[in-house]
């Protein structure tokens, strides 16, 4: 059974509880059937990771602004760019087989961009996880944890889903090649991308 931290935050990454939205003990406790007390504990864990923040008596769903999105996304492609080049060294033959399966699988669901951004992570954990170095796996791990404090997915973005699964299948292409610098170039150029389109998106949305 999972805790109620794990509960939390698989909430907010599913986007049930959105950037700005207020979290209430009581409330969460109910939903997820659990006593007050392991909730309590779980908002102060979050809010010393800084996913959770006061807003007067209140605590609600963090939000990134400009640097701090930039900050993130700084430590997300280092840290992707290692997984990717691990993986190209390290990755088994099944690993390989399932991440192009992936691929294939979300062709199936162009212009359902909530459906592309789950399978995003897991496409993207997949990798993480062909690394084979539990260390840099569990740093993604709450790298991911902090993407989810924003509010839409840059795969909404209009021709994003299918750049980006050509830019997934480049990456695949180079892991099964064996080629640690072709994949970590690609999957460099795939998240600043993705970050290209981000701003563009919220520049858009500025007042």
């Amino acid at each position: 059974m999972k805790d109620a931290y794990s509960l939390i935050v698989e909430a907010i990454d599913d986007g049930i509880y959105k950037p700005g939205a207020r979290l209430v003990e009581s409330e969460l406790a109910e939903r997820f059937g659990v006593s007050r007390t392991p909730v309590r504990e779980a908002l102060q864990r979050l809010e010393t990771q800084a996913m959770v923040k006061r807003d007067g008596r209140s605590l609600i769903v963090a939000t990134l602004d400009h640097s701090q999105l930039a900050e993130l996304y700084t430590v997300r492609t280092e840290l992707e760019a290692l997984a990717a080049r691990l993986a190209a060294r390290h990755a088994t033959p099944e690993e390989l087989r399932v991440l192009q399966s992936m691929i294939d699988d979300d062709r199936k669901v162009l212009g359902d961009a909530q459906a592309l951004a789950r399978s995003n992570w897991r496409f993207h954990r997949q990798i993480h996880l062909a690394s084979h170095n539990r260390y840099l796996v569990q740093q993604l791990n709450m790298v991911h944890r902090n993407m989810a404090l924003m509010a839409r997915t840059s795969l909404a973005a209009e021709g994003r889903d299918r750049a980006a699964l050509a830019e997934h299948q480049a990456v695949v292409d180079a892991l099964v090649s064996g080629d640690a610098g072709a994949a970590e170039a690609a999957l460099r150029a795939h998240i600043s991308k993705a970050f290209e389109t981000r701003l563009r998106e919220d520049a858009r949305r500025e007042p």
